[in-house]
């Protein structure tokens, strides 16, 4: 049997390494706009088999949400949007021949699945992500918990569950560092799951662990480097959430430098040891390693591509860099900055590359990328977010918290899904989820 190689076209070839956020919408819409109307063949790489939306990783954590009814099949939405899917992970490039090199893939038995291949490209999009920054610190990755996947995130609920399990059936008294968890970054996912633990927890123990008492026996460090919690947002709204978190009684440390992790403690630059049973680590951010020097393409110190004001690399103009992996100028900000590493950032440059690959298709000059701030949001809990929104500097920032942001926040999600189902999906499936939350338990127990 002859199998027929689907990249051996003839059409121009745009294969997009990523399948997060920004490259699976760009995947989406050039499918629908390019990859159905035989005008170009699209291409989707990622070493995962699903999507999860990554700012709900806390959620996953805290067993608020069942990641398995929200994960998107590649393969599925590639069939029903007109592009290819491929599994493996980015190993190199070969520039000089157009061409991708993607790992074997095996399955959990270590069983071959897909050999090691190369797939040919015309125009190559990079859309890898980032993933969290241990600043080579000792004990991070032997005994803390990254928030970069939601495998990793569903792992620490596991290890949750069982701590509490553990502590309700042990007859002597708890350990020092039983019940204790150290979040360690204060930007959103560390705020986040610090507001979400301390209801998820509570709802947990009500389920016949009753010798646990939450306000007793447990504790929830939130350990900030910097002055203040989200550093990378305004004062205001750091604020607001310091004081939700002070009323949630979650122990918020700035200033607070972490020089080791241990097993059942995180030891401070000052030498103060915080007893820990979960540990996670959500400080700072990296490209993969893959990404530096990349076939020669130019990358910073934390492995992101330079790329020009088009979100083309700054030595090759077939290779685009987007999201979180690509080191972006925010053009028209003073003073000059970087684009931030966002969902919205990644949406904005999703949506503007789908005009612009469609223009170089036609011979077109590719237009620059201007981000536009629309402010940004912090979930607190199920039914609290605090905010600013319309964040222009020209026009100011309107400040938001309580049902209403929450509401907005929620509405992230739903734009994000609008994106890759279209309208008639995302209503069906948002009414599924409220009939699943009348006959489930509230957080997941397992």
């Amino acid at each position: 049997m002859q199998i027929k190689n689907a990249e051996d076209t003839g059409l121009h070839r745009i294969v997009i390494v990523g399948g997060g956020a920004g490259g699976l919408e760009l995947a989406t819409r050039l499918g629908d706009k390019l990859g159905k109307h035989k005008r170009a063949h699209i291409t989707l790489i990622d070493k995962n088999r699903t999507h999860i939306w990554k700012p709900m990783l806390h959620e996953i954590a805290s067993g608020r949400m069942d990641y398995t009814l929200h994960e998107i099949d590649y393969l599925a939405q590639a069939h029903w949007h007109h592009f290819h899917y491929r599994i493996g992970a980015l190993t190199g490039l070969d520039r000089t021949q157009g061409l991708v090199h993607i790992d074997a893939y095996t399955d959990s038995e270590g069983e071959l699945i897909t050999p090691e291949r190369s797939i040919p490209y015309d125009t190559l999009v990079l859309a890898l992500g980032s993933r969290t920054n241990d600043f080579n610190i000792p004990g991070v990755a032997e005994h803390a918990i990254e928030m970069d996947t939601a495998a990793q995130a569903e792992h620490f609920h596991q290890k949750l569950v069982n701590a509490c399990i553990r502590a309700h059936a042990q007859i002597e008294p708890l350990q020092p560092y039983q019940l204790q968890v150290a979040i360690i970054g204060a930007g959103a996912t560390g705020v986040e799951l610090a507001a979400e633990l301390h209801k998820s927890i509570r709802t947990l123990v009500k389920y016949g662990l009753d010798r646990i008492e939450a306000d007793r026996d447990v504790h929830l460090n939130l350990i900030e480097a910097a002055p203040r919690i989200l550093p990378g947002l305004p004062e205001r709204i750091s604020a607001d959430a310091a004081r939700i978190l002070e009323r949630l009684k979650v122990n918020t440390r700035t200033q607070a430098r972490v020089a080791a992790v241990h097993e059942h403690s995180v030891e401070l630059s000052t030498g103060e040891q915080i007893p820990a049973e979960l540990i996670v680590w959500a400080a700072g951010i990296r490209a993969p390693a893959v990404l530096k020097n990349l076939d020669g393409l130019e990358s910073n110190a934390i492995n992101q591509l330079l790329v020009t004001t088009t979100l083309q690399t700054t030595l090759d103009e077939n290779i685009f860099g987007l999201g979180d992996c690509a080191s972006v100028d925010w053009l028209e900000h003073d003073p000059p900055i970087k684009v931030p590493p966002r969902a919205q950032a990644a949406h904005q440059q999703a949506m503007h590359l789908t005009k612009q690959l469609q223009r170089r298709l036609a011979g077109q000059r590719v237009e620059a990328f201007y981000y536009q701030d629309f402010g940004s949001l912090v979930s607190l809990g199920k039914n609290w977010a605090v905010g600013g929104l319309m964040g222009n500097i020209a026009r100011g920032t309107l400040f938001v918290e309580g049902y209403i942001a929450r509401f907005m926040y929620n509405m992230l999600y739903k734009k994000h899904q609008l994106g890759l189902h279209g309208f008639w999906k995302t209503a069906i499936e948002t009414v599924s989820s409220l009939l699943r939350r009348t006959t489930t338990p509230s957080i997941k127990l397992h």
